[in-house]
């Protein structure tokens, strides 16, 4: 086919079409003017060209189609260019970074200036076990169910600061914690936040994968320091993960995590009622990372007085004030090791303040002192109150919080954990049996209801206070502890929960009717059968209580 009559039927035809040679130089082009005197052959020369590529001419945009072929042993390419709108182009674009997105191993979740969820791809829902269906167009803080102002997404939003490496559970499908690592970047447009957006990896698999090796290691580092030290430690700590004990599934589960977390260098929270294990976790987690050479030191933030803890932690210089000697704070005590600042809570805004400052450049100014002084430590932080709580009530600042919580550790307390209490029961008789020379055996069925029953305000460490204290109000010759032994606040807490709930609307004749024989048994043991006593348990008088022994011929 001649060149003329091929540009005579080109010209019929609405695309634009442009013939190439073998050499990629233009041969044929119908309407150039179209192209608005693009200079083709250096184009086409200087970049590939492929089928369903966008061609973008000054500010217009085609859609190429190609086609190759051979004419008198010389190869020929057609090119077809549509006319696109910026609309249309934009379009397409979206459709294809979606896809991109959706095809992507890591979990992405982005939200809008108002917080609302617009992106949320299928490997977010597998890691989260949620529907897209269910999310798009939702507030954040409906779909996790937190307080808007702790949401990290609005953090990074208004602050337009992103937030890296965090390691946390947000989603607990079936009840089980799925932890990843995830970095939360805000969206910038025109130098305005419009929005942020999360890119999480699952690292529930990795953790149990690694279990297995993260164990082989302790093993290692515990034959380590036995070979090296005469005592159990030298770090200045005196538990590690073998000394959490329980049978609990929870426990367990967050024993594992604690374990996963000692691996990476990052500070930690942790956040559990009195008397949980909050330090013994802390020296568990030194003990089990790259730091357990390095020292342990830990304070009590509650236990020092204001006027003296920012001194204790970060030294003084001689002179800075009225008897201040040259001193060295606990953060360079604790070089390279770890620094547990226990009930952090309990710290004032000013100090909050100042940690948030030492956190963020990793330094430190001795009281009385210009020098910035580096510090390697690593800092676990504990807190016996809820921070969402502590963060409504203005006694927890928030960007503290947003620090010292790149991964939390939240320990459930022992009334959550049924299972623990006789096994730590169990657990405690026989460590007591060593220390005071006694063989008890267990507590009797009496004693095991009462204290699955209590609610344990004080948590691990009441319950080993509790045991002790019945362990030695039994008799040597005794093998069960019995009830007898329980403490005074134990018992009042037996009789408030099996009091007999009476009004006092209610009238003799009425009280005759419903008190049962066993009603009566009960009250009289209770006040060890003194008649008046249980007759104001019973919100009766004497004498109706003396016709109830007659009626059930109670002596």
């Amino acid at each position: 086919m001649l060149f003329y009559e091929m540009e005579t039927i080109l010209k019929e035809l609405n695309e634009i079409v442009v013939i190439l040679s073998e050499e990629n130089e233009v041969t044929m082009i119908e309407d150039p003017q179209r192209l608005l005197n693009l200079n083709l052959n250096d184009y086409f020369q200087h970049f590939t060209i492929n089928n369903n590529d966008i061609l973008t001419v000054n500010g217009n945009h085609f859609i190429c189609k190609k086609t190759s072929y051979h004419h008198n042993n010389q190869k020929m390419t057609i090119l077809t260019l549509n006319s696109i709108n910026g609309e249309e182009l934009l379009h397409k674009k979206v459709k294809i970074y979606e896809q991109i997105i959706d095809e992507l191993n890591d979990g992405i979740m982005a939200t809008d200036e108002d917080g609302k969820i617009f992106i949320y791809n299928k490997a977010q829902e597998k890691l989260e076990n949620m529907n897209r269906e269910d999310v798009i167009g939702k507030y954040l803080w409906e779909v996790y169910r937190i307080d808007p102002k702790n949401s990290e997404h609005r953090h990074v939003f208004f602050t337009k600061k992103p937030i890296i490496g965090r390691y946390q559970a947000h989603a607990y499908p079936n009840n089980i914690p799925q932890y990843t690592t995830y970095s939360t970047r805000p969206l910038i447009y025109l130098d305005e936040s419009v929005g942020a957006f999360s890119v999480c990896t699952n690292d529930t698999k990795l953790k149990d994968l690694l279990h297995e090796t993260i164990e082989l290691k302790r093993q290692l580092q515990v034959s380590h320091w036995s070979e090296k030290y005469t005592d159990k430690y030298k770090n200045g700590t005196s538990f590690s993960f073998d000394d959490l004990v329980g049978s609990s599934t929870d426990l367990k589960k967050v024993i594992q995590q604690a374990q996963n977390i000692s691996l990476y260098n990052m500070d930690v929270l942790i956040v559990g009622e009195t008397g949980t294990g909050k330090e013994l976790f802390a020296q568990g987690i030194h003990n089990h990372s790259p730091r357990a050479r390095e020292p342990f030191v830990a304070v009590n933030c509650a236990a020092i007085p204001e006027t003296l803890l920012e001194n204790t932690l970060f030294g003084s210089v001689k002179g800075a004030f009225t008897g201040a000697t040259n001193q060295t704070g606990l953060f360079e005590s604790a070089k390279g090791g770890t620094l547990f600042l226990d009930e952090i809570n309990s710290l004032s805004l000013t100090l909050q303040s100042k940690l948030i400052r030492v956190l963020e450049e990793r330094k430190i100014r001795k009281v009385g002192s210009n020098e910035l002084i580096p510090i390697k430590c690593n800092i676990i932080t504990a807190s016996n109150e809820d921070p969402e709580k502590l963060i409504q009530e203005n006694r927890l600042r928030l960007d503290l919080y947003y620090r010292i919580a790149k991964v939390s550790l939240a320990i459930p307390p022992l009334r959550q954990r049924k299972e623990d209490i006789l096994f730590l029961t169990q657990y405690f008789i026989q460590q007591f049996n060593k220390k005071y020379g006694k063989d008890i055996q267990c507590v009797s069925d009496e004693v095991k209801e009462i204290l699955i029953q209590y609610p344990w305000p004080g948590n691990v460490r009441e319950l080993e206070h509790l045991i002790e204290s019945m362990f030695i109000q039994t008799a040597p010759c005794e093998s069960v502890i019995t009830e007898k032994s329980l403490p005074y606040l134990l018992k009042e807490f037996i009789n408030k929960q099996q009091t007999p709930q009476y009004t006092t609307n209610k009238s003799p004749q009425f009280l005759k009717n419903k008190l049962s024989k066993e009603d009566i048994q009960q009250a009289l043991q209770m006040k060890q059968f003194n008649i008046t006593q249980a007759a104001e348990l019973l919100n009766i008088s004497r004498q109706n209580l003396q016709y109830y022994l007659k009626k059930y011929n109670l002596k």
